[in-house]
């Protein structure tokens, strides 16, 4: 068993292991991709990255679309 201290915990860990129960925001996607939180609102202007939704005013990201993103990119890196 590990240690509870020692278990990683966040977005990344949560891809991971499995999806996490709730959307992620902007800076949960900057912290799984390890960029600048403007480089994730520059992918959501010019539709290169995991598609994204408002909710009034705050944009979120299902994580199996962040997932499927992930998904993409290797397949396509694999072909390449």
């Amino acid at each position: 068993m590990t240690h509870p201290l020692l278990q990683e915990t966040g977005p990344r860990a949560a891809l991971r292991s499995g999806l996490p129960d709730r959307y992620l925001n902007p800076d949960d996607v900057a912290e799984i991709f390890d960029v600048p939180v403007e480089t994730v609102y520059q992918w959501r202007k010019k539709r290169t990255g995991p598609p994204g939704f408002r909710i009034g005013k705050h944009v979120r990201y299902d994580p199996a679309d962040v997932r499927a993103y992930v998904d993409q990119l290797k397949a396509e890196d694999a072909a390449a």
